[in-house]
């Protein structure tokens, strides 16, 4: 695979690149479908793309605390797999479930929410019903911050590029604080981007495209629009 050096074109600016949406407020849950894709990760790097759900709470201090789940494709967990994975503050690492087989063109259907004693779960919709991937004691409380991201990282020490075909985000809902039924996150939930949502580019070739805003979007390599 050909690596672009700094300044050329096609480089991939290392570190992170976050492409997506959080909420202004606090809400019990989110769930929504993700699209697999192929990317160019490269093994036995610290390159990894991640389309993902988060549920969080800044804690102060420069503490979060955190949960999130999604699919991913790493450079250390069998490069050129895409896995189902979660990642929690309780034990900071990265749990991948390997027994959901996913390949670039499935959907995905992820759930995260809290249930009555504040635990919060992470769910995965796999033959016919619904799966836990896990579920943690995380001092959220029981409503948090929500997160909708795909977010793509370079690693510092292997300059290069990576490519992401656009993933597709669709079906997102959010789970109101007062337990009521979940709703479209629509351009009427505060929302915050980072950036001008009418821009497409964001950063480092990657663009976002709000179809229905913030519930159905895609983001990945400008130039496969």
């Amino acid at each position: 695979m050909r690596i672009a050096r700094r300044g050329q074109t096609g480089f991939t600016p290392s570190g992170y690149h976050h492409l997506g949406a959080n909420t202004g407020g606090e809400w019990a849950g989110v769930s929504g479908r993700m699209s697999v894709v192929d990317t160019t990760i490269r093994p036995r790097t610290y390159d990894f793309v991640a389309s993902r759900f988060m549920v969080k709470r800044n804690m102060g201090r420069g503490t979060i605390n955190w949960l999130e789940a999604g699919w991913a494709e790493t450079g250390w967990a069998d490069p050129g797999r895409q896995k189902v994975y979660t990642f929690n503050t309780n034990t900071k690492t990265w749990q991948f479930y390997d027994q959901y087989t996913l390949k670039q063109g499935d959907k995905v259907w992820l759930d995260l929410h809290a249930d009555s004693d504040g635990v919060w779960s992470a769910w995965l919709w796999w033959g016919d019903r619904w799966n836990l991937l896990t579920a943690q004691k995380l001092p959220l409380g029981s409503t948090a911050t929500i997160e909708q991201y795909v977010e793509v990282h370079v690693d510092a020490g292997r300059p290069g590029r990576v490519d992401v075909p656009p993933v597709t985000v669709d079906n997102v809902r959010l789970r109101p604080a007062d337990g009521g039924s979940p709703r479209f996150w629509r351009d009427d939930v505060p929302t915050l981007t980072g950036t001008d949502p009418a821009k497409r580019e964001l950063s480092g070739g990657f663009c976002l495209d709000w179809l229905t805003r913030y519930d159905t979007w895609t983001a990945g390599d400008c130039g496969r629009r």
